[in-house]
Order: C-alpha cells, then structure tokens, then sequence
C-alpha cells in the first residue's frame, strides 16, 4: 500500500511545488473583472501603464471568455500608437463578443492608420506603382464611398473639399387632368 502513495505524494508535492507563490514576475489573480479594471484604471492615474497592462493580461488570463480585459487592452496600444498590437487585442476581444463596437472600431482605424502609413512610406519612396498603385487607389475609392468622406486622413496636408449643399426636393406632379392626357398621348402612362 505504501509502494501506491509514494508516486501519488511525489506528484502533489510536484505539482504544489508548481503552483508556489514565488512566481513575481506576473500580476497577483484578480478576484473579479471589475477589481482587475479599477486596478488597471488606478495604476494608469498613478502614471503606471505598464502595471496597469500587466493586471488586464493578468485578468484575460483569470477570465478567458470576458472580453473587456482584451479590449481595455487594445485600447491602451491605440492610445500608444501600437497599432499592430491593439489590432491583435481587438481580435482577441471580437472572438469573445463579435458585435462589440469598440473593439470593432479599434481594429478598423488601428488597421487604416498602419496602411496609410505603409503607403505613405511607398509613396515618398517612389516605390509605389503599376498594379499596387492601382490596387491602394481602388481602395482609398472603397473607403472614401464606405465612409462618405472626401478626404481619408484628415490633415494629410491636401485640403478637404467643401460639403456640396443638399440638392432641393423635387417640386410635386401637378394632378393630371383630362385636358393635359389629351396633349400628351403617354401623360397616363406617368
């Protein structure tokens, strides 16, 4: 009988040895969600960003279906101008909640901004041409009409163009009457 309980207290003295506190290079487990956001919002007024994004991956990892760690998360690198990463936290937060506006718009401008830098770039660099030149217009046209607006990236030095104004409504069809189908042979047929 003795010979069974070495390897099953081996194991517990193993997998406790694993699980010992000692581990201080990552966030303490929050209790709730709401303890692990009031603690990121603490640390970032106490000018901590870094700890604050610690105790949200600290929290995505506690509560891996909630999605408001991911996106609490995309948006502190949208507002360090990590575009890659808060695109990468906003998929994160769309996989747990596909219909959440936020992380919905943090990964449309996140994305927009890296492409508009990345052909930005091509472009002073006259790399930009033939097909991918073609292909990046017929985009910018997709994203103008998808948008409704003139200009993509406000202050890329071209001008916005004045708002054309609303064109007037139509005047209303006077009623028809006998004497107007008579000169008109198809005025029924309007």
């Amino acid at each position: 009988m003795l010979k069974r309980l070495i390897p099953a207290i081996a194991c517990a003295a193993l997998l406790a040895a694993c699980a010992s506190p000692g581990d201080t290079g990552s966030a303490a487990k929050p209790a709730t969600v709401a303890a692990a956001m009031a603690g990121a919002d603490a640390a970032v007024a106490a000018g901590q960003p870094d700890k604050a994004y610690a105790l949200l991956k600290s929290a995505s990892l506690a509560f891996p279906t909630d999605k408001t760690p991911w996106v609490r998360m995309a948006q502190m690198r949208f507002d360090a101008n990590d575009y890659g990463e808060a695109i990468v936290h906003a998929q994160e937060a769309l996989e747990r909640d596909p219909d959440d506006l936020l992380a919905n718009s943090i990964a449309a401008v996140s994305g927009l901004r890296v492409t508009s830098k990345a052909l930005g770039d091509l472009t002073r660099k006259n790399k930009l041409n033939g097909d991918v030149k073609s292909e990046a217009q017929d985009l910018a046209k997709l994203l103008r009409a998808s948008l409704g607006e003139e200009v993509l990236v406000p202050g890329s030095g071209r001008a916005k163009p004045t708002p054309k104004p609303p064109r007037p409504a139509p005047a209303p069809n006077p009623p028809k009457t006998a004497a107007s189908s008579s000169s008109d042979p198809f005025g029924t047929l309007k």
